[in-house]
This record gives C-alpha cells, sequence and structure tokens, in this order.
C-alpha cells in the first residue's frame, strides 16, 4: 500500500485500526492524546463501530480494555507517563490474567517534561509487571510493532507495553501500511477461572507467568526490532534503544564503525548482548528516559567491563536524549551551530486571554490576600496550573491528578484554615471525586473550587466526562446542596464572586464553589464549524 506522511502516535493509531481493533480507551494526555483522536476522526471507527469514547480515567482505560479482552477483542490503552501510575493497579494484575484477545498498552513518556511532572520512564512497569515491551526507533516500526503487536499477545496470552517518548510521538514520517484486518469474533477463555484472582488461582498464574519469561527472551532474541550489525572498531560497543538508534544513525549516516545492538523488543534479548559484550572493551547505551537497560547490564554482567551511560555522566541523568548528546558521548565532534536568536527569549506558558480560569483567580486571590492572610490554595493538574505564575501567584501546590482535595484536606486536618483546594472538572471526574467523599465522611473544613470550563482543554479540548453532572455528582457523594454554589467568572460577577467566596470559607464544613465557562479556545471551534 502507498506510504502515509505521520505522526508517530498515528502511526500507533493507524496500526491499531489496520490490525483489526476494536475499541481504544484512553484519558487525554500530552504526548499521546492524538493516538486516540487520529482513530476518533477516522471513518472506519464509524463503520466498525470501533470504541473511541474517553474514559474517566487511565485505571477505568486499562479495566474496560481488559474487559474487551476478556471476550476475545483487540483493544488498545492510550496514556502518558504518569497516567501509568494511575492504572497500575488493573496494568499489574493483567498480567496475572493474562489477555485472550490481543491488549497493546501505549505509554507515552515525556523526556525533558515538556508538559509534565516528572521524567519517569514506563520500561520500568514492563519489567514489574514481567511482560514483553516494545519500543520504536522511528514510526514505521511503531506501526509495525502495534500492527503485529496483537497477534503477538494473542500468541502469549499476555498484554504488551508499547513505550513511546514525545519526540517520537510528535514527529511525522513516511509509513508503509499493511493489508487490514478484520475484528476478531466474541470468544472466551477455555479457562473460566482465567481472570478471578483469588489467591490461589492467582499463585498459579504467577507461576505459569514466570515460567514464560526464557519464553519471552527467546521471541526478543528472535525480534526483527532487535538487531546486531558489527563493525570493525571493537574498543567500544553500542547498546542503541528505540529513538537512541535513530539519533545514532544521523550522526553515522555511512554507517557506525563501532558494533551496535538495536534494541526495540524486551525482555533484553540476552544472546546478542553477550556477543556484544564479548567482542567490545567498553559499552555505551543510548537510552532516552532514565537508565533501565545501563542497570539490567551491570546486573548481568558483574565481570569488571566498563558499561557508559547515564549513571557513569556520559549523558546526562535528566532531560532528553539528542542527536548532538550522542556525538558527544561516541567522541564525535559537536558540529551544532545554530543559535537562537537574542530577540528571541523564553516565555512560560500562560493562561489565554479572556479564559475563566483568569477571573476566578483574580476572585479568588483579592479576596484570600486581603481577608484571609494565612490562607493555603491546593491545586491540581490542568491549565488552571497556570495560576502558580504571574501575575497571580495563587497556588500553593501541584502534584498530581486529584492532589488539590485531598491535600486541602490534610492540611485542614492539621489545623489550616482557610485551606483550599483548586481543580478543573475533567480533573475531579479523574481523581478528585474519591478525595470528596472522603472530606464529606468527615465534614472536614475545606472550600473546594471546581473551575468548570466544560472541557479537557489542557490536552485540546476533548470530552469532559463530568460536563452538565458536577452538582449531582457533589450531592452524590453526600455534599449538603446549600453549599453548592455555582457562578459565572466574568469581570462584572467579581463582587458576587468574591461573596461566595467568603461565604463558602467562612463555612465550617465542606463547600464547593464552581465558577463555570465554557473554555473559549473549544467555544471559538465551536462558532468556526457554525459558519462553515
Amino acid at each position: 500500500m502507498s506510504k502515509q506522511l505521520l505522526l508517530g502516535d498515528e502511526a500507533i493509531a493507524q496500526g491499531a485500526l489496520d490490525a483489526g481493533l476494536s475499541g481504544v480507551y484512553a484519558y487525554p494526555g500530552t504526548p499521546s492524546t492524538e493516538i486516540t483522536e487520529y482513530i476518533q476522526m477516522a471513518p472506519i471507527s464509524a463503520e466498525r463501530s470501533i470504541h473511541n469514547r474517553w474514559c474517566a480515567n487511565e485505571k477505568t482505560a486499562m479495566e474496560a480494555a481488559l474487559g474487551m479482552s476478556f471476550v476475545g477483542k483487540k483493544a488498545l490503552v492510550c496514556m502518558k507517563h504518569v497516567g501509568m501510575n494511575v492504572a497500575a493497579d488493573c496494568f499489574i494484575n493483567a498480567a496475572i490474567t493474562g489477555a485472550k484477545g490481543g491488549l497493546i498498552v501505549v505509554a507515552a513518556d515525556d523526556p525533558s517534561m515538556h508538559s509534565s511532572q516528572n521524567e519517569q520512564d514506563s520500561r520500568f512497569y514492563g519489567d514489574f509487571a514481567l511482560i514483553p515491551m516494545y519500543e520504536p526507533s522511528n514510526q514505521q516500526e511503531a506501526y509495525d510493532m502495534v500492527y503485529s503487536g496483537f497477534a503477538f499477545s494473542e500468541k502469549i496470552g499476555e498484554p504488551l507495553l508499547m513505550r513511546m517518548v514525545t519526540r517520537l510521538a510528535h514527529s511525522r514520517s513516511g509509513v508503509e501500511r499493511k493489508e487490514p484486518q478484520q475484528q476478531n469474533e466474541l470468544s472466551f477463555s477455555s479457562d473460566p477461572r482465567q481472570f478471578v484472582l483469588l489467591p490461589g488461582i492467582a499463585r498459579k498464574r504467577y507461576k505459569a507467568l514466570l515460567e514464560r519469561q526464557a519464553s519471552f527472551i527467546e521471541a526478543s532474541e528472535n525480534s526483527p526490532y532487535n538487531k546486531y550489525f558489527d563493525g570493525p572498531n571493537k574498543k567500544l560497543g553500542i547498546v542503541a534503544c528505540g529513538i537512541g538508534y535513530n539519533y545514532l544513525m544521523e550522526n553515522y549516516p555511512e554507517g557506525c564503525e563501532y558494533p551496535v545492538l538495536k534494541i526495540g523488543q524486551y525482555p533484553l534479548p540476552k544472546k546478542q548482548l553477550m556477543q556484544l559484550i564479548e567482542s567490545c572493551e567498553e559499552i555505551l547505551v543510548l537510552e532516552d528516559g532514565q537508565p533501565f537497560v545501563e542497570k539490567h547490564l551491570k546486573g548481568y554482567l558483574g565481570i569488571g567491563i566498563k558499561v557508559k551511560g547515564r549513571l557513569d555522566g556520559t549523558l546526562s541523568q535528566d532531560g532528553e536524549l539528542t542527536p548532538d548528546s550522542v556525538a558527544r558521548a561516541v567522541g564525535k565532534e559537536n558540529k551544532s551551530s545554530f543559535t537562537v536568536p537574542t530577540i528571541v527569549a523564553m516565555r512560560p506558558p500562560a493562561l489565554c486571554e479572556g479564559c475563566g480560569h483568569r477571573d476566578m483567580y483574580n476572585a479568588l486571590t483579592q479576596v484570600l490576600k486581603e481577608e484571609y492572610p494565612n490562607h493555603k490554595v491546593f491545586s491540581d493538574i490542568g491549565c488552571y496550573t497556570l495560576g502558580a505564575n504571574a501575575p497571580f501567584n495563587a497556588i500553593n501546590s501541584c502534584v498530581d491528578m486529584g492532589a488539590s482535595i485531598t491535600m486541602a484536606k490534610g492540611a485542614a486536618d492539621g489545623g489550616l484554615h482557610p485551606s483550599v483546594a483548586v481543580i478543573g472538572d475533567s480533573t475531579f471526574t479523574h481523581s478528585g471525586m474519591t478525595g470528596l467523599l472522603d472530606c464529606v465522611n468527615e465534614n472536614t473544613n475545606v472550600t473546594i473550587v471546581i473551575s468548570d470550563n466544560e472541557t479537557t482543554a489542557m490536552t485540546g479540548g476533548q470530552d469532559s466526562a463530568g460536563t452538565g453532572r458536577i452538582e449531582a455528582i457533589c450531592i452524590g457523594i453526600g455534599v449538603n446542596p446549600e453549599h453548592i454554589r455555582v457562578v459565572i467568572p466574568l469581570k462584572k460577577n467579581y463582587e458576587e464572586m468574591k461573596q461566595v467566596l467568603r461565604e463558602e470559607i467562612d463555612y465550617q464544613g465542606v463547600s464547593i464553589v464552581i465558577p463555570r465557562r465554557e473554555c473559549i479556545q473549544t467555544l471559538a471551534r465551536k462558532k468556526t464549524k457554525k459558519v462553515k
């Protein structure tokens, strides 16, 4: 078939569609969002009734995908790396239950924290779960791995983890498609208790998983994604993982002088690793993210051979791998001569002009700073996190999805007043509802601002699970309806907003203030569509 110019994320999506996907399950998070969006926009999704709605969070996405695998269908789960923390309960246990229909979990890592609060490396999750992993070096491999990965998952009866990084997810290349496959028919496991993890069953299944590790290594040794390339200069052997191989080849367009082991499938292929180790005086590991392979190599060896990489300072322990850092690591001159013109200065991101979050913060900070000098504001993950920057300087924390409410609760339990939480509507339904239930159960003295822009704005305006339901959810959890207050965040309503905030801060118990105004970006897109 003819080539298509695709982002790495789009290559994953197209590979899944061509492989006979029945459902994608995801919560939006950069750099993984475009995978689901591509599937949502593909005509075949409607033609084949492929599930493609956003989920409330990554845990529900992982569990729903496992349910689709349970009935024999092919399912894709997509999230950014921190989403793996949310999905981990089901993800780890899914390795014990195994899979019936093909099941691929895509974790898009974000080295250098372009839009994230940490740099964690999802390969450690795959290793923890004891399941095979893919790590593509380019867009074509991303497509091929997903296209063939569903069959591999069904063959071994396990989910697969596919690890992407930002630069690959958001760059384009030509991708050659394969013959589209049909969806699986409904089918079930021959073992009716496969997915029942009572301890007696789980122990047997875990033992069986351990016994399959040797076959997983053998699959890696025979994988087309793991290749050994010999070179004449044996002073150095290079292990190049995923996009690291791409960067290495940029520095050696005519071929590398050193032996190279390209890694695209895990567990690590021991046979090829030992071939490299026995041939070379030193080993250099090129991997984008944390020193996952480097640590494994040092554990394998114990024989005195020098292994270089992020741990010994050859490469920086933080930030992205780049062609330039690879060039320095292999002793090549850094030829980069481009410099940023002095007229261009780095600017921190800011809330859009006219954003409802701006009006919410202006009212909130004015009330708190003028009337409550001992206040603290616990914020969350979303556009409104930019309230940490000037001119607002309005928040005191941002840790993880949903932590605003629970941190405010803990601070209130410790005697802080006022203890204020700021959370968005999508984050509230993602991870905030359980924290609110804790507050209600103890009638904690907290004020919770649910800043509702009726979308998941930070990642591009995807549907929010709680749109039109926030008040009903809060009432259902047990908040006194008299202390669920809705305001419209506009300058003309400042005095009303300030009065509502004062009243709810002074209330001794759980109170909710909902500033509600649609995101100006999604509103503008709707108006543009109407004009067309």
